[in-house]
């Protein structure tokens, strides 16, 4: 079975982004980058709030474009055009190709989409992890833990309803100063 992976970037006072939603401040590198694309290459599918999706339709569609594009940004941009995407929103009744929109987090649904044959999903937005964890849907986390302290912004986990005992799986440091800190569910 499939399993759910909350990928995320994090400053080192768990923020996701700042009060105006900049993230400029992730320092994603050639090396974490590689790192990244050997995660995503095994992948089956994202999984994507609708303000994360639109984000990233902003860039990477046409980054291939872009002269001065690293050649890990070109792998990535290939490894997310052509990875199936589910958007979940509200307010969109489409969102391109190779994207599903899904209304609701259904956990039988969701559930459904676990058993389906294939790599594992990247999920990803706070608002959908608040959302996947209160329904006991993130089977792991793979969190990237930023040098950087922002003092103020959103925090990742908005969850206050909810307490999870997690297990590590392991870390790793990356030569900018950025932290990989992976963990289990119990029940993974």
């Amino acid at each position: 079975m499939r399993k759910i992976i909350l990928m995320m970037s994090v400053s080192l006072d768990g923020f996701f982004e700042t009060p105006d939603r900049d993230i400029s401040w992730h320092l994603v590198d050639d090396e974490l980058l590689r790192h990244l694309n050997e995660q995503f290459r095994t992948m089956g599918a994202f999984m994507f709030g609708r303000v994360t999706h639109e984000l990233m339709t902003e860039y990477w569609p046409t980054a291939d474009q872009d002269p001065d594009i690293s050649a890990p940004m070109l792998e990535f941009a290939g490894i997310w055009r052509d990875m199936p995407k589910f958007v979940f929103s509200r307010t969109l009744t489409q969102a391109g190709r190779d994207a599903t929109v899904i209304h609701d987090v259904v956990p039988e649904q969701i559930a459904e989409l676990k058993a389906q044959p294939g790599g594992d999903i990247a999920l990803s937005g706070a608002n959908l992890a608040a959302t996947f964890m209160r329904h006991g849907l993130i089977d792991e986390f793979r969190i990237l833990v930023h040098p950087v302290v922002l003092g103020q912004g959103r925090p990742l986990f908005e969850a206050p309803d909810v307490r999870m005992a997690l297990r590590l799986k392991g870390a790793r440091t990356f030569g900018n100063g950025v932290v990989l800190l992976h963990y289990s569910t119990g029940g993974a």
